[in-house]
């Protein structure tokens, strides 16, 4: 068997050698990197001016967000991978970001009284305490049943939270691809879910 070969091939083996040079890297530094770093300061610059190192949530999750929603924009106007499963995954990014948004606003509380009505608001008042002179002390005067309606919107605002959150890392986490049969169609089966897959 004889081999033979084109001045094509040295070509493009001495181009791929080049872009390893001091001078390509700078072109690429100058080109593409600086602009790049430049465009990514601007998309991330109110996470960047809130951000604190003693916040999970309020750090971490504003990063994401805004990451993701800008993938999913660009993904859906310009991505290249067929529309049926493009489209689920660009849901499920949004989905994602309307989450991790939720959990940066902290608003559990506003959604649970969409639900159960409004918070009845403390009615909280000083009285003298009578066997001290000269001293107060805060006394609530919520009625039992207020305190009944206002237990009931704190305890379905953790329930909210914990679904939210769950939802959230299962959506990040992905399927199980595993569990899925091969009698089916495997588009059928994928619901756009996990992070790992989120490229173009």
């Amino acid at each position: 068997m004889e081999i033979q070969t084109t001045d094509l091939f040295f070509n493009s083996f001495k181009k791929m050698i080049s872009r390893e040079r001091w001078y390509w890297k700078t072109w690429d530094f100058l080109r593409y990197d600086t602009p790049r770093f430049l465009k990514n300061l601007w998309l991330f610059r109110k996470d960047l001016y809130n951000y604190h190192w003693y916040s999970g949530q309020h750090a971490v999750l504003p990063f994401m967000k805004t990451t993701l929603m800008d993938m999913a924009a660009k993904i859906d106007k310009y991505g290249l991978e067929v529309e049926h499963s493009k489209s689920k995954k660009v849901m499920k990014m949004w989905r994602a970001a309307k989450l991790m948004e939720h959990f940066i606003e902290d608003n559990f509380i506003e959604l649970a009284e969409k639900e159960l009505g409004e918070l009845i608001i403390n009615r909280f008042e000083f009285e003298p305490v009578p066997d001290k002179p000269g001293y107060s002390r805060l006394v609530d005067n919520d009625t039992p049943e207020e305190k009944d309606h206002n237990d009931k919107i704190f305890k379905r605002a953790r329930e909210i939270e914990e679904l939210m959150w769950s939802e959230l890392w299962d959506i990040l986490k992905g399927q199980d691809y595993k569990k899925f049969s091969d009698e089916i169609d495997w588009d059928k089966q994928f619901d756009g879910s996990g992070l790992r897959g989120w490229w173009d």
